[in-house]
């Protein structure tokens, strides 16, 4: 029987399916929840995906609507203009040809989770928009006419002192109306003391920010109390633009390859978004207004790639030696200039960037963290698609950029997963028996404890880093990554093609009606990303005349998801005391909030983008001698005491350098 490639994204999920089966029953083979109220039987149109056409060159895969059945009457009747081009009823459509598939939020079960909570932060409350309270003096036949703009300038600076406001023009063209519906009373939003952004009738006192951190693979936004610093509501989704490529560069050869590629993928970028703020203000306590109009002010991070996209730059050369971007400073864009649903008149702040691959997201990083205030020599990781790297203290700070790739997020794993329900987060395996434990998303217990069904369907960039460490202190892999073939465990066996995997859970512990394992290439996707990281370090501090880190600093979402004595037991930083490595959270989105509640934070960061030494290191000659080394667990010859004495200590008798 003909067997198919399928691929559906967001959740990564692919593999290979036989001819003429079902879209539902491929999603279900391949561990995709779609939601399917009727069961399968075409009558609740529940289950639409969409059908993304073109050659996909990082997939190799030729995804076109014709590799399907015919759509079917039945299908049209639920298929509506609004749901956009190339949708199909999954229970309906029969595969015929290789397809890749986007899943909207609605067809989804089982939601996606990002993990990107924002912590409490501390900065002065000083935002770039104030809200003041005027009473103008109603005017009368027998007082000198002043125009309604002029008199309440004049109001202003007479109660606040700011002086040479302007008022833009949107705003202006509501004014009067505004200034009558409050009785003369009006609350004005007054950008930098410069510019009147907003004016509602009567007193307002609450005033709305949002911070945006856009991933490679996943966004989250924070809408913010502007007046208390508190950040009142979070909402989150997957990246829009992750059916058009999983990684920055496979984006960049979509925009460059793709016809009006750029264009699409900004415009998806940007309807997400206004999703998130529609989310976010819907049914708020304060009376928010729809559409987000009660939000005067904005921030938003991104690594380079996605800055470009985002503000319609063409991102090629960013991708091209010597990697130059279009602009590096700070921005402010009027947000009707974006088309985002906030208020019309208000500004969108684009953070600096550092260079071609180290964005706004690691300036929020930086000034989250502040290294350039510390005594000692720390390394902030920001682990995601594309890792992000800083080193070094208030004497000297470098940033750069690896390509670590999406298997840190599950993909390229064979039965790798985004954090959703039924991931398997966490692993241990026993050492001498060879038998794992393992939890998963949306349980808490140890799935051995568990009473009734465990449903793990695959495996998430936490869990895979937890098996592939656990394997190595158990003696399944070797220190070069090779799995050991004669091993008394039935863990350990041969797949269909004669290679080597180990069984994480057997069939009867899965949703998904099969075994989940981890194959050689698994162990060699994750040696990949972990070598990038590790390399980059190490040239970095080569470089920077840097022996010893003294603390290593975990960002980003799935930083604080890792254990961190998997990641020093693979190798994935430099040998550090585990009592000074440690996880902050989301901090470039920590970072957004505190360039939303604080101008200070806004020049700080203008400031400390530009003094950071920028370091290209995969040009170095040395870098492929140090990536291979790096490959293997932890290394090939650098000596890891600290790693060397908490396996001793755990009992694990693989031999590591001290």
């Amino acid at each position: 029987m003909r067997k198919h490639k399928v691929i559906f994204q967001p959740s990564g999920r692919r593999g290979e399916v036989e001819e003429g089966k079902s879209l539902i029953e491929a999603a279900q083979q391949l561990g995709v929840d779609l939601e399917s109220i009727c069961g399968g039987k075409g009558t609740c149109g529940k289950c639409k995906v969409r059908v993304d056409e073109g050659y996909f060159e990082k997939d190799n895969i030729d995804s076109r609507m014709t590799n399907l059945s015919p759509i079917t009457d039945g299908e049209k009747k639920f298929i509506k203009p609004a749901d956009g081009e190339n949708i199909r009823l999954a229970c309906a459509a029969e595969l015929h040809g290789d397809v890749k598939l986007f899943v909207p939020e609605k067809s989804r079960a089982g939601k996606q989770i990002v993990r990107k909570t924002a912590r409490k932060v501390t900065v002065p409350i000083e935002p770039a928009v104030r809200k003041y309270f005027v009473e103008l003096e109603k005017p009368t036949l027998e007082k000198t006419i002043v125009g309604d703009l002029e008199r309440l300038k004049a109001e202003i600076e007479a109660e606040y002192g700011l002086t040479g406001l302007s008022m833009d023009y949107a705003v202006l063209t509501g004014l009067q109306d505004v200034i009558r519906e409050g009785d003369w009373k009006i609350t004005v939003s007054i950008w930098m003391d410069s510019e009147i952004v907003k004016v509602e009738p009567g007193f307002v006192e609450s005033s709305l920010g949002l911070a945006v951190d856009v991933g490679t693979t996943t966004v989250a936004a924070y809408l913010c109390e502007l007046t208390t610093g508190e950040v009142v509501r979070t909402e989150s989704m997957m990246n829009p633009q992750v059916p058009y490529g999983e990684d920055v560069m496979s984006r960049i050869t979509y925009a460059m390859m793709t016809e009006g590629g750029l264009e699409t993928m900004q415009k998806a970028l940007i309807d997400g978004l206004n999703d998130l703020i529609g989310r976010l203000t819907a049914n708020y306590e304060m009376d928010a207004k729809p559409g987000g109009q009660s939000i005067v002010d904005m921030t938003i991070v991104f690594n380079t790639a996605m800055h470009h996209i985002f503000l319609g730059l063409n991102p090629v050369y960013i991708g091209l030696a010597p990697f130059i971007p279009a602009v590096q400073n700070d921005l402010n864009i009027k947000a009707r200039d974006m088309d985002i649903g906030i208020n019309h008149a208000s500004y969108v702040h684009v953070l600096p960037i550092e260079a071609g691959f180290v964005g706004a997201d690691n300036v929020g990083v930086l000034i989250a963290e502040e290294p350039y205030r510390m005594k000692e020599k720390v390394l902030i990781i920001d682990i995601g698609t594309n890792g992000e790297l800083l080193l070094g203290n208030k004497e000297h700070l470098s940033s750069t950029s690896c390509a670590t790739g999406p298997a840190f997020e599950g993909a390229q794993i064979k039965f790798g997963m985004r954090a959703a329900p039924g991931a398997i987060e966490k692993v241990k395996i026993d050492p001498q028996t060879r038998e794992p434990v393992y939890k998963v998303i949306g349980k808490e217990e140890w799935h051995t404890e568990i009473k009734g069904d465990i449903e793990a369907k695959g495996i998430c960039g936490s869990g895979i880093i937890d098996v592939v460490a656990e394997m190595f202190k158990a003696g399944i892999i070797d220190k070069s990554g090779r799995m050991a073939k004669d091993l008394d465990t039935e863990r350990v066996r041969r797949d269909h093609d004669g290679k080597l995997e180990y069984v994480l859970a057997w069939a009867k512990e899965t949703s998904i009606g099969t075994d989940i394992t981890i194959a050689q290439a698994d162990v060699r996707a994750l040696q990949l990303a972990k070598a990038a990281l590790y390399t980059g370090a190490k040239l970095m501090m080569k470089k920077m005349g840097i022996a010893k880190v003294e603390k290593v600093i975990l960002a980003g979402a799935f930083g604080s998801y890792i254990h961190k004595k998997s990641a020093m037991t693979l190798g994935m930083f430099p040998d550090c005391d585990p009592e000074k490595v440690y996880a902050v959270g989301n901090a470039a989105g920590d970072g957004a909030i505190m360039a939303l509640l604080s101008r200070t934070k806004r020049l700080e960061a203008r400031k400390q983008a530009r003094e950071l030494e920028y370091l290209e290191i995969a040009v170095e000659p040395e870098f492929e001698k140090e990536f291979i080394q790096a490959m293997h667990i932890p290394h090939m010859k650098d000596k890891f005491p600290h790693v060397k004495k908490m396996l001793e200590e755990s009992g694990s008798a693989v031999p590591v350098k001290g």
